[in-house]
This record gives structure tokens, sequence and C-alpha cells, in this order.
């Protein structure tokens, strides 16, 4: 279940190896939410890049998960959904000694990274 339903939609996920994964994932330009955020030129919050990795590793991990703590989150890039709506998320899930997932997340749009992020979730 995704927070906010129509923003975007998963075309795929593979794992590249044991515990990395690529989804290709399409956001949707039509979405209410870029009315606000901003009109004439809409851009993708942040807010909801960074959910978009949780929902992405929760759905890898059937597991709910909770965020604990973000760190090294950078954005490097605007992602404008009417000129770069696909986007390609890499991540690398881990798990530390608590049982806590640690999530390593980079975004990009062509050869433009946007996003670059550490999350800790603990499992609900």
């Amino acid at each position: 279940m995704t927070l906010l339903p129509d923003f975007y939609h998963v075309e795929h996920i593979r794992s590249l190896s044991n515990n990395v994964y690529v989804a290709e994932v399409r956001l949707n330009p039509a979405h209410p939410i870029f009315d606000g955020h901003f009109p004439e030129n809409p851009v993708a919050p942040g807010v909801c890049m960074m959910q978009i990795v949780k929902e992405l590793t929760e759905t890898v991990e059937q597991k709910i998960l909770f965020l604990v703590r973000a760190s090294n989150v950078k954005f490097t890039a605007l992602i404008n959904p009417e000129k770069n709506a696909l986007l390609q998320f890499e991540f690398e899930i881990s798990y530390d000694k608590e049982g806590q997932v640690k999530v390593k997340n980079t975004t990009t749009f062509g050869e433009t990274m946007a996003l670059k992020l550490t999350h800790t979730y603990r499992v609900l």
C-alpha cells in the first residue's frame, strides 16, 4: 500500500545481487500533489521521494517499516515529472545487530543523480 495513491507506479524491481536491487518507478505528472509543489513548475517533493524508498524496501522485504534515522540525505537535482517521470532507484538492504533495516539508495533519471540517502528502519 502506498501513502500517496497514484503518485507513482513501479514498472519493475529486479535483484542485482543478494541484497542490491534496482527499481524503475514512473511518477504520475497529473497527481494533485504537483498542483501545490509547484504550480507551473512541478517538482517531486523530497519527502515523497524518501517515502518511495521506504515503500520499495517494504515490498522487497515483505515487512512494514518505521523510519528511525535518515542520514546523508542529498537532493542533487530537481525531479520534474513532466520532463523526467521515469526514475531508477538502486538500493542496498542490510540488517544491523539490533535487527533494524539499513538502506543505502541512489535515485537517478537518465545520467543525472537526483537523490542519495541512507535510511534505518525498525521492523513493525
